[in-house]
Protein backbone atom coordinates (compact mmCIF):
# COMPACT_ATOMS: atom_id res chain seq x y z
CA UNK A 1 0.00 0.00 0.00
CA UNK A 2 1.79 3.07 -1.23
CA UNK A 3 0.83 6.57 -0.21
CA UNK A 4 0.69 8.97 -3.11
CA UNK A 5 1.08 12.66 -2.36
CA UNK A 6 0.76 15.53 -4.73
CA UNK A 7 3.65 17.93 -5.10
CA UNK A 8 1.70 20.52 -3.13
CA UNK A 9 1.04 18.07 -0.27
CA UNK A 10 4.69 17.03 -0.24
CA UNK A 11 5.82 20.65 -0.08
CA UNK A 12 3.41 21.35 2.78
CA UNK A 13 4.69 18.30 4.68
CA UNK A 14 8.32 19.39 4.18
CA UNK A 15 7.43 22.92 5.26
CA UNK A 16 5.76 21.65 8.44
CA UNK A 17 8.73 19.42 9.22
CA UNK A 18 11.16 22.31 8.72
CA UNK A 19 9.04 24.59 10.93
CA UNK A 20 9.10 21.94 13.68
CA UNK A 21 12.87 21.43 13.37
CA UNK A 22 13.60 25.17 13.32
CA UNK A 23 11.42 26.02 16.32
CA UNK A 24 14.26 25.48 18.89
CA UNK A 25 16.61 27.59 16.75
CA UNK A 26 14.05 30.39 16.61
CA UNK A 27 13.59 30.19 20.38
CA UNK A 28 17.37 30.41 20.90
CA UNK A 29 17.59 33.40 18.56
CA UNK A 30 14.76 35.13 20.43
CA UNK A 31 16.54 34.47 23.75
CA UNK A 32 19.78 35.91 22.36
CA UNK A 33 17.95 39.00 21.11
CA UNK A 34 16.38 39.57 24.52
CA UNK A 35 19.70 39.01 26.30
CA UNK A 36 21.39 41.42 23.92
CA UNK A 37 18.73 44.08 24.46
CA UNK A 38 18.34 43.70 28.22
CA UNK A 39 21.85 42.79 29.37
CA UNK A 40 24.62 43.33 26.86
CA UNK A 41 23.60 46.67 25.31
CA UNK A 42 23.06 48.45 28.66
CA UNK A 43 26.46 47.24 29.85
CA UNK A 44 28.12 48.43 26.65
CA UNK A 45 26.44 51.81 27.01
CA UNK A 46 27.73 52.05 30.58
CA UNK A 47 31.27 51.17 29.47
CA UNK A 48 31.03 53.76 26.70
CA UNK A 49 29.84 56.44 29.14
CA UNK A 50 32.70 55.67 31.54
CA UNK A 51 35.25 55.70 28.72
CA UNK A 52 33.92 58.96 27.31
CA UNK A 53 33.97 60.77 30.66
CA UNK A 54 37.49 59.49 31.40
CA UNK A 55 38.66 60.55 27.95
CA UNK A 56 37.24 64.04 28.44
CA UNK A 57 38.97 64.40 31.83
CA UNK A 58 42.32 63.29 30.39
CA UNK A 59 41.86 65.46 27.32
CA UNK A 60 41.48 68.59 29.45
CA UNK A 61 44.26 67.40 31.78
CA UNK A 62 46.78 67.20 28.94
CA UNK A 63 46.74 70.96 28.40
CA UNK A 64 47.21 71.47 32.15
CA UNK A 65 50.17 69.09 32.18
CA UNK A 66 51.74 70.85 29.20
CA UNK A 67 51.31 74.22 30.96
CA UNK A 68 52.87 72.82 34.15
CA UNK A 69 55.80 71.41 32.14
CA UNK A 70 56.40 74.83 30.59
CA UNK A 71 56.31 76.43 34.07
CA UNK A 72 58.75 73.81 35.40
CA UNK A 73 61.14 74.47 32.51
CA UNK A 74 61.06 78.21 33.28
CA UNK A 75 61.62 77.51 36.99
CA UNK A 76 64.57 75.17 36.22
CA UNK A 77 66.16 77.84 34.09
CA UNK A 78 65.65 80.54 36.74
CA UNK A 79 66.93 78.29 39.53
CA UNK A 80 70.02 77.34 37.52
CA UNK A 81 70.69 80.98 36.72
CA UNK A 82 70.22 82.09 40.36
CA UNK A 83 72.33 79.18 41.58
CA UNK A 84 75.17 80.22 39.27
CA UNK A 85 74.90 83.85 40.47
CA UNK A 86 74.95 82.76 44.13
CA UNK A 87 78.02 80.62 43.50
CA UNK A 88 79.77 83.61 41.94
CA UNK A 89 78.95 85.72 45.01
CA UNK A 90 80.34 83.14 47.41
Amino acid sequence: MAIHMTDNELLLAISALLDKKLQPVRADIQLLKLQNENDILPRLQNIEACYTSTYNRYKSGISQIEAMQADINVMKSAISEHSAKLQNLA
